[in-house]
């Protein structure tokens, strides 16, 4: 079994503590953190070891050990780096690096020594993910031409954030929040699932804006809203909008010949994946009100509880990068999916207002799917005038 060691016992540590605890296959052999008191409230919370600092952790994991970089964004290239040096995998919470050529440096690194380094989100091997993609496989909507992808999480500058904890009682962390802002934090959750399912991104056109600074107790406000529009090299178009201003909206919208797929929340490892066929009726063009659920014929993995907005299993990452390092083959989040998925990030963060089009330097293979995820349950028949929230194959 690999040793997984946590850096960084802040609030989203608590989400990965909660996904573990349904993953028996992984064991936590120990966390550290800048500030003892923080530290050693998690450990005693979840019942794990206290290390002192960085360099103890990396002893305790050993070599070909890995790592779970849970830092804020600023420390995460700096972590990270001092970890693939002393020879241990990397799992970074994202982005791998707040700036296009450190993150490239760290997969250099990685490579040079035979590591792996991978990076959040993982919902894309979650469920609805894994619905979605294998459905555009099967070409279930016929060929996929358009996408409406929408991270818009309210007005949260006006929000009480200041009750907001976790389970250990760590408080919301709202200074990263609004000083790294919400395209960095937030637009890698539908990123990694249009970039698993339609390949890398060739070009964008993005704007982005910080348009309630004052809304903002930090010194430095980062961009609240951004829009871009995406370019894949497979032809598919996407527009991806993300902001911490508009009503809570976290829809994504897959637009093919034959109709739309669509799902109502990326942050719901679980939420319904469904198909909406479009046809004529007389002299109209109808896009069925009645949709068709999508499901597997099998289980697919296991779910924490909901905790806040979120509910998704932030551990299958760190697994399948386990498993890879276990097994001696390519994960499926690999170091070149990390550094496009950055990448796309950091340049519509960046934009502004007069970027114009922009070239992506990176690549990334396609996204192997979950063992799981390779086919959909056959849609049965049903009764004539049985209102259908059937499965589709």
């Amino acid at each position: 079994m690999v040793k997984i060691g946590i850096v960084g016992t802040g609030y989203v540590a608590d989400l990965y503590m909660q996904s573990f605890a349904v993953l028996p296959a992984v064991a936590i052999v120990g966390a550290t953190d800048a500030e003892p008191d923080r530290r050693a409230r998690f450990a005693r919370h979840w019942n794990v070891a206290a290390l002192d600092d960085v360099d103890a952790l990396i002893a305790a994991v050993g070599a070909g050990g890995l790592v779970l970089n849970l830092t804020n964004p600023s420390a995460h290239y700096e972590i990270s780096l001092r970890c693939l040096e002393a020879g241990v995998h990397v799992y970074s919470e994202k982005p791998l690096a707040l700036e296009l050529v450190e993150a490239q440096h760290l997969c250099d690194v990685a490579r040079e020594k035979g590591l792996l380094i991978a990076s959040a989100p993982c919902s894309v091997l979650g469920e609805s993910a894994q619905l979605m993609a294998a459905a555009v496989r099967a070409a279930v909507p016929g060929r996929i031409r358009l996408v409406y992808a929408e991270l818009d999480d309210d007005y949260v500058s006006q929000a009480p954030y200041d009750r907001w904890s976790s389970r250990s009682g760590i408080p919301w962390p709202s200074r990263d929040e609004f000083e790294v802002g919400c395209t960095i934090e937030h637009a890698g959750y539908y990123l990694t699932w249009l970039i698993a399912m339609f390949g890398s991104v060739e070009s964008l056109v993005a704007v982005s804006a910080c348009l309630a600074p004052d809304q903002m107790a930090v010194d430095r406000p980062a961009p609240d809203f951004s829009v871009a529009t995406l370019f894949f090299e497979s032809g598919v178009v996407a527009r991806l909008t993300c902001s911490i201003l508009a009503p809570h909206n976290h829809g994504l919208v897959v637009i093919g010949d034959k109709g739309v797929l669509e799902v109502d929340d990326c942050w719901d490892n679980a939420g319904p994946v469904r198909f909406r066929r479009r046809f004529p009726f007389r002299r109209k063009l109808v896009t069925s009100p009645i949709s068709q659920r999508l499901r597997f014929p099998a289980p697919t993995h296991p779910k924490p509880p909901r905790f806040g907005a979120a509910s998704m299993n932030f551990g299958l990452g760190p697994l399948d990068l386990a498993e890879a390092i276990a097994g001696n083959h390519a994960p499926r989040l690999t170091a070149e999916f990390a550094l496009h998925v950055t990448e796309v990030t950091l340049v519509i963060h960046a934009a502004g207002n007069s970027s114009g089009i922009r070239k992506m330097e990176t690549r990334c293979s396609p996204v192997a799917p979950m063992p799981w995820a390779t086919h959909l349950r056959r849609r049965p028949r049903w009764p004539v005038g049985r209102r259908p929230e059937a499965d589709v194959a």
